[in-house]
């Protein structure tokens, strides 16, 4: 009995990600408002009632969806740190950005589907978070250990942080290396904002006519960005 059930799980699982993948393949075509269950269940030759037994509706399909490119994303940036030794941050935060870029580049319609405009009527839900945090805490664990190794030296401080905006930052602090001040939490959050948005412009096409091809300028902006947070 054990095993008919490891068999059925099996089968579950590798129809699950059939349903996923053809999902994905419709992100391509109609984008995330226009996917429909009705949809993929015709494309995999299947009742539609049938697929509602693997996701009771539209918005439990893209959460599956959501959290898997998180999680795949997540992946990649951490395979890109840990191909780095620990003792150098600057060559760890310029390994981990480029493999971002070549994630996004190389997966546009799933990079648009966790960065790109909100679905209507979609809210993501709790489940979403700790996936949607993965690369974040790569980013950040960057700035967190040269932090600790006593060897940030940002070239540039910044105004005097706000009580309210430096109370934000200790809440972070308590999630991310509670060590870090609020001023070089600060820095990073303004690098991640930088990083993903140059992605954003890149993918949506916001660089054509200048910095197109983006190499050069993406390049350039990650070692600006790694002197900004100040990483040796």
């Amino acid at each position: 009995m054990n095993a008919g059930r490891t068999a059925r799980e099996r089968a579950r699982a590798e129809l699950t990600q059939e349903i996923k993948d053809e999902a994905r393949r419709q992100l391509a075509t109609a984008g995330a408002g226009g996917l429909s269950l009705r949809a993929v269940a015709r494309e995999l030759g299947m009742v539609s009632s049938a697929l509602y037994r693997y996701f009771a509706n539209r918005d439990e399909l893209l959460t599956a969806l959501i959290i898997d490119a998180y999680n795949a994303l997540g992946e990649t940036v951490e395979a890109a740190d840990r191909a780095v030794p620990k003792d150098q941050p600057r060559a760890r935060w310029r390994s981990v950005c480029h493999a971002a870029r070549t994630w996004a580049l190389a997966n546009p319609h799933e990079y648009t589907l966790i960065y790109g405009s909100p679905v209507p009527g979609y809210h993501a839900p709790e489940a979403t978070v700790e996936s949607a945090g993965r690369s974040y805490f790569v980013l950040l664990g960057v700035l967190r250990d040269a932090d600790r190794a006593g060897t940030l030296t940002p070239a540039y401080a910044g105004p005097p942080l706000s009580e309210p905006l430096a109370a934000q930052f200790r809440v972070v602090a308590d999630a991310v290396g509670p060590e870090l001040s609020p001023a070089t939490l600060n820095r990073g959050f303004i690098a991640l904002s930088q990083l993903f948005g140059m992605l954003n412009f890149e993918l949506f096409g916001q660089f054509v006519g200048s910095v197109d091809p983006t190499d050069e300028f993406f390049a350039h902006t990650v070692e600006q960005m790694a002197e900004f947070i100040g990483l040796c």
